[in-house]
């Protein structure tokens, strides 16, 4: 059966950004698409390749017009990749976007006045900002058009990189990563050439078959790193002869971990993690307050730009130096203890128990003794027994996963009584969602976003909301 031909739309302008790197643009008659390819200020005509709840979508056939925007990406990768959407698109233009893309929701969806609309807080590092990095070992490598189309016989089938953006299988071979710090792309490098024979099968996730699965880099700002290679099953030999050549070839290897895994998928973290070499865990500030980094730890992943969005955090707060402070979806408590000591007490909830266990840890590694933490859903800890053990809180953090906050903790907010909600959030449709429902007894008063991950559609944005 002959292929269905795809529609192809002319004269499309585009004019914002969406999820996933696609550009928002309307052709003549006003119908909206979301397009991959395409940066705001293109215009452009389109393939159309699917549509969702009628909305069109799709990739670019060819430019006609460029946005003075468009830029040359740096990354040899990007065209392959899908890490780094924006690469193409100025950063200074990325930030005016993200800004509008965070104005839109609140006054779309929340639908509330803002007080002060505070402008973007930039990146910083706009490359190496990353803190951890996880790579795939495949079988089968993502093959370039011209080496599928040319008659040369391909023995070099091995990847050790990302995924292909759409595929679960094909990965590309990366030279250069400009997301971590040297030297992790001389690390990955260096695995891939040394595994190279055939005494170091790749895993196959089609066929399930294969040795090497996966590799995760962790750094810190003193350049130390963690290693954790996940194996398909055990051997022995083998496995020492890699690793222990890794550790000599590279000094900033300070802590190397294995796990074996013949899971279906890629998640390890409940697995056992087998300590290999140097430390068990590194350690990390934020501010002058350290934390613990093992292979399980949940930690910011741009560490300088953490530093900065808590600062904001502080900033909104306002703290006096005796206010009881509930921090709402603590994580490992890195809010609470990066401002413990300008406050009476802190009184961290979170869902995950290993990242409690993380956050008890760093409390006694700093010597911080006004901050307790308690596992388990926000919703059902957060109680009026609660309250009456810990104290009425003058100010609430809350900092939910991108889903936002259940409508029974947005319930218990607005009968707390809280002088002031400090609402961190790593998706503004959601956080406006909540905020629209908090503004019967609060007004938001201050709104900045957070650029963490420049490159990419990611935004955070931190307002702070005052009882009326």
């Amino acid at each position: 059966m002959a292929r269905k031909k795809r529609k192809i739309v002319e004269q499309v302008q585009f004019s914002g950004i969406a999820d996933k790197g696609l550009a928002v643009g309307r052709d003549p008659d006003g119908q909206v698409y979301f397009i991959d390819g395409a940066v705001p200020g293109d215009e452009a005509t389109v393939e159309i390749t699917r549509k969702k709840k009628g909305v069109p979508f799709g990739k670019v056939h060819h430019i006609t017009k460029e946005s003075i925007d468009r830029v040359e990406p740096f990354c040899q990768h990007f065209d392959l990749c899908g890490g780094c959407k924006w690469q193409n698109l100025s950063y200074e233009a990325q930030l005016r976007e993200k800004d509008t893309y965070v104005r839109n929701a609140i006054q779309r969806i929340g639908k509330v006045e803002v007080g002060s609309w505070e402008p973007i807080l930039e990146g910083g590092k706009t490359k190496f900002y990353r803190n951890k990095l996880e790579y795939s070992f495949s079988s089968a490598r993502w093959m370039t058009e011209e080496e599928i189309s040319s008659n040369e016989v391909i023995t070099d089938k091995k990847g050790l990189g990302f995924n292909k953006a759409g595929t679960f299988d094909k990965v590309i071979n990366l030279e250069t990563c400009y997301l971590q710090e040297a030297p992790s792309s001389e690390i990955r490098n260096w695995l891939r050439t040394y595994t190279s024979g055939e005494d170091f099968p790749y895993y196959s996730s089609r066929s399930k078959k294969g040795w090497l699965r996966n590799i995760m880099l962790r750094s810190t700002e003193k350049g130390e790193f963690l290693v954790l290679i996940s194996f398909a099953y055990d051997d022995e030999k083998l496995r020492k002869q890699l690793l222990d050549d890794l550790i000599v070839a590279f000094p900033a290897i300070k802590s190397v971990f294995y796990v074996l895994s013949d899971k279906v998928n890629s998640v390890t973290i409940d697995l056992d993690y087998h300590h290999y070499y140097g430390e068990k865990v590194l350690i990390e500030y934020l501010g002058d307050v350290a934390f613990q980094i093992g292979p399980k730890s949940f930690f910011q992943t741009n560490t300088t730009q953490a530093v900065r969005l808590y600062d904001v955090v502080k900033e909104y707060a306002d703290f006096k130096g005796n206010e009881i402070v509930y921090d709402l979806y603590t994580g490992l408590g890195s809010i609470a203890l990066y401002i413990a000591n300008e406050v009476a007490t802190v009184t961290g909830i979170e869902e995950i128990p290993e990242a409690i266990h993380y956050a008890n840890i760093n409390k006694d590694l700093n010597n911080i003794e006004n901050t307790v933490f308690y596992t388990g859903d926000v919703k059902d800890i957060l109680t009026d027994g609660f309250v009456q053990k810990h104290g009425k809180a003058d100010t609430i953090i809350t900092d939910p996963p991108r889903i936002g906050m259940h409508p029974e903790v947005v319930n218990t907010l607005l009968e707390s009584g809280a002088k002031k909600i400090v609402y961190v959030s790593c998706n503004p449709a959601t956080q406006a969602r909540d905020i629209r429902l908090l503004s019967e007894k609060y007004e938001v008063k201050r709104l900045r976003p957070v650029d963490m991950f420049p490159h990419t559609h990611h935004v955070e944005s931190v307002a702070l909301l005052e009882l009326k």
